[in-house]
C-alpha cells in the first residue's frame, strides 16, 4: 500500500447510500478538497432521507438515484442516467455498499432469509459490476495513472471482519450464519474480479468498514463519521499490490 498520494476522482457511486456507512461516504466524497465531478447516491426505492436530499440540493455534483440491485431492470435505469452526466469520462470507483443481514444461527438460518442477503450482498454486487463494467473501463483507458489504483478504475466491495474464516470474529455474540457465508461469497468475488478485471485497468478490493455504529447495529464501536473517514484515507493509497485483497478501513490486510 503506498503511504500518500493525492486523491483525484472524476466519479464515483455508492450504492445503498440513503443512511449509515453510505450516506457517510457520500459526505466524505463530497468534502474532498477536489471532489469529484460526479457523485452518485442510490437508495433503495426512493428512500432519500432528509439529510441526503439537503446535500443534493447543496452540491450540484450529487445526483441521487433509486436503485434495486436485485433487479436488472433498475440496474439498468440507474446506468442510462450515470451514462448521461459522465459521458466519455466513465466511472472512477464504483463502491457496492448495498447489502442487508439477518441474524440468525444455525437453528434458525433458513432459506428464504439466506437467499434475500445472498441477492443483495453477492448477486447485487455482481450485477452491478457486470452493468457498469464498461463504464469503468472508459475511466480506466482515460485515465493517465500507471498500474492499477482508485484514481484510475476501481470496484470496491463492502464485506465484514465476519467473512474471514481464519478469524471466525464475534461467533459467540453475532453468529448471523447466512450474513457470514454471504460475506465470504463477497470476497470469492473480489478476488475473481481483481484476476479477470485487472488486465483492463480496473482494481478490486474487498473493505471491511470496521463494527460500525448504526440505526441497524446499535452495539458498534466505531462511528460512522470513523469509519468512513478511514476508508477515505484508506482508498487513495490503494496500489497494485492491493488488487485483490480484504483490507479494512484502518488499512490493515485481513485473513481470508
Amino acid at each position: 500500500m503506498a503511504k500518500s498520494v493525492d486523491f483525484c476522482v472524476f466519479s464515483v457511486l455508492v450504492t445503498g447510500s440513503n443512511q449509515g456507512i453510505g450516506l457517510g461516504l457520500v459526505k466524505r466524497f463530497l468534502e474532498l478538497p477536489s471532489p469529484p465531478k460526479w457523485v452518485f447516491a442510490t437508495t433503495w426505492k426512493g428512500e432519500e432521507t432528509k439529510e441526503l436530499k439537503e446535500l443534493a440540493c447543496k452540491h450540484p455534483n450529487l445526483v441521487v438515484l433509486q436503485l434495486d440491485v436485485t433487479k436488472p431492470e433498475s440496474i439498468q435505469a440507474a446506468l442510462k442516467e450515470v451514462q448521461k452526466c459522465v459521458g466519455e469520462g466513465g466511472l472512477t470507483i464504483l463502491y457496492n455498499n448495498a447489502g442487508v443481514w439477518a441474524m440468525n444461527d444455525l437453528q434458525t438460518e433458513n432459506a428464504k432469509d439466506m437467499m434475500r442477503v445472498y441477492s443483495v450482498d453477492v448477486i447485487g454486487t455482481l450485477q452491478m459490476s457486470q452493468a457498469f463494467l464498461p463504464l469503468l473501463k472508459k475511466a480506466a483507458q482515460r485515465s493517465p495513472c500507471q498500474g492499477l489504483s482508485t484514481s484510475k478504475a476501481a470496484i470496491i466491495n463492502m464485506s465484514s471482519i465476519t467473512a474471514s474464516i481464519e478469524l471466525m470474529a464475534g461467533f459467540e455474540q453475532f453468529k448471523m450464519i447466512g450474513y457470514r457465508c454471504t460475506k465470504a461469497a463477497l470476497n470469492m468475488l473480489t478476488k475473481c474480479q481483481s484476476l479477470g478485471y485487472s488486465a483492463d485497468g480496473i482494481m478490486s478490493v474487498a473493505m471491511h468498514p470496521g463494527i460500525v455504529n448504526t440505526t441497524n447495529n446499535p452495539a458498534g464501536k466505531v462511528s460512522v463519521e470513523e469509519s468512513t473517514q478511514g476508508i477515505i484515507t484508506v482508498l487513495p493509497k490503494l496500489c497494485e499490490e492491493d488488487n485483490g485483497t480484504f483490507v479494512d478501513y484502518l488499512g490493515r490486510r485481513l485473513p481470508w
